[in-house]
């Protein structure tokens, strides 16, 4: 399969499973947090920025959307820099750049200042911190990965009911330039969260025996060869379409509410059930398929949570109440948690460790134009009918069909690849079964003639002696 890299987990060396492991996955449940977070959390800070820059909400909504294409369409290069340098200096790297772009936007003097420093410096920080975070927290643990990558994802939910407040009050005591100048600072931990991804080491007897291999061996910077695997393309289609439509209901939801005629503080209440309830929904999900009847089946998990998710969105979209809305973002929140804490585990049972930081690069590069293409297609969906039912339609179509075609991909494609796999095995080993069988013929019948050399010579002894 190709491409040996850097920082991978080396040959001869096994996942601990734990040990330093717990410290890799706190830094990895920070960084996602902070990556997935501080999209949404920065949003507390238009209403400042409107009257600042006197701009609109759609120009201040797109510092959100650089901020995440640059976490998503960034991925390619984040593979190139870690198959370089390894994951630990990448890291420390995007700490310094995530905080720098804060501190910078704080002195802006124009919303275009903010989009360069707060959308591109800060989200190229945060992507070269996510996507690092995630490749060694899948080397560290195996037997226990799909709850590791649980544990991890809940950093998403946590960090933004920690966020979201802390940006209000930061608003409240200093505005918006004290607000960014002091997020700047925090983003700073990125470093630290860096500096806890210590790379394993094989023993020194096997790191001597595989040094001269690998003074020799070219090593890829991003392995183009997952596409030739038919279980990564069909991930990678049924992910892009899916995206489509996950982002959607989170974007929209709180003015659905406000549109029914409920208040913003209510409306915004939402937002906090969902990620109250998504808080719980990754590491249950994460329990659940690490246990032995359910990791083989980790595809089949996805894809019904993915199911899930597209029938709430289409179920929710004719909520015509509060209580009919909080009800839609429990579900929600359960849903959204599972497909959080299953997508990486199954990408990364489809590619395997060597191939995992490539893919999980080109994945997140694909995602990035289906993240920018999903929410402002629902945004001019609901400028042609002011009706917030059809994109919340639209978008559970869309997640339903991106099950459609993981599961159908998996079951004729991969399973058959599978199968393929073992006829295979299965006649090799038969046929190394013969070969041993007729080694083990020839062995009796040499040492049966061995005995018989020996006998005739003990005989022409004895006639000597005669």
């Amino acid at each position: 399969m190709g491409g040996a890299v850097v920082d991978d987990g080396p040959p001869g060396v096994k996942a601990p499973d734990g040990g330093w492991g717990w410290a890799v996955l706190a830094g990895c449940f920070i960084i996602t947090g902070f990556s997935y977070a501080f999209p949404k959390a920065v949003s507390v800070f238009f209403k400042e920025l409107i009257g600042e820059f006197d701009v609109g909400y759609s120009d201040t909504a797109w510092i959100s959307s650089i901020l995440l294409a640059m976490l998503y369409g960034t991925g390619p290069l984040c593979s190139v820099l870690v198959n370089r340098f390894g994951c630990r200096p990448v890291m420390m790297v995007g700490g310094l750049f995530a905080s720098l772009g804060m501190i910078l936007a704080s002195f802006a003097t124009s919303i275009i200042h903010i989009y360069l420093s707060a959308g591109v410096i800060t989200g190229l920080g945060l992507a070269l911190n996510f996507q690092p975070s995630l490749i060694m927290l899948n080397r560290y643990f195996n037997v226990k990965r799909p709850l590791a990558n649980g544990l991890a994802a809940a950093g998403s939910p946590v960090a933004l009911c920690c966020l979201s407040p802390l940006g209000q009050f930061l608003q409240y005591q200093y505005g918006w330039r004290g607000g960014f100048l002091i997020l700047g600072g925090i983003l700073l931990n990125c470093c630290v969260c860096g500096a806890l991804m210590r790379p394993l080491l094989p023993d020194k007897k096997h790191q001597a025996a595989e040094q001269p291999k690998d003074t020799h061996s070219k090593r890829k910077l991003i392995d183009f060869s997952v596409f030739r695997d038919r279980g990564f393309v069909i991930y990678t289609l049924a992910a892009s379409i899916m995206v489509l439509g996950l982002f959607v209901p989170p974007v929209f939801v709180v003015n659905y509410a406000k549109s029914l005629g409920y208040e913003d503080t209510k409306s915004a209440l939402l937002l906090t059930i969902l990620g109250f309830v998504d808080m719980f929904a990754r590491p249950a999900s994460g329990l659940i398929t690490g246990m032995k009847w359910a990791r083989p089946r980790s595809v089949y998990l996805l894809c019904f949570a993915i199911v899930f998710n597209g029938c709430t969105d289409i179920i929710g979209s004719q909520a015509s109440n509060y209580p009919g809305l909080v009800v839609f973002c429990i579900f929600f929140g359960i849903s959204y948690g599972m497909v959080g804490a299953l997508q990486f585990e199954v990408l990364m049972a489809i590619v395997g460790t060597e191939k995992f930081p490539s893919a999980i690069g080109l994945v997140l590069l694909v995602e990035a134009i289906a993240v920018l293409i999903g929410p402002p297609g629902a945004g001019h969906l609901l400028d042609a009918t002011h009706q917030y039912m059809y994109i919340f339609l639209l978008a559970g179509c869309e997640v339903v069909l991106s099950a459609f075609v993981l599961t159908l991909g998996n079951f004729l494609c991969i399973r058959r690849k599978q199968n393929e796999r073992k006829t295979t095995k299965s006649t090799e080993e038969e046929g190394l079964s013969q070969e041993g069988q007729r080694d083990q013929d020839n062995k009796e019948e040499a040492n049966g003639q061995a005995g018989e050399m020996i006998i005739l010579k003990e005989l022409g002894n004895e006639d000597t002696q005669l």
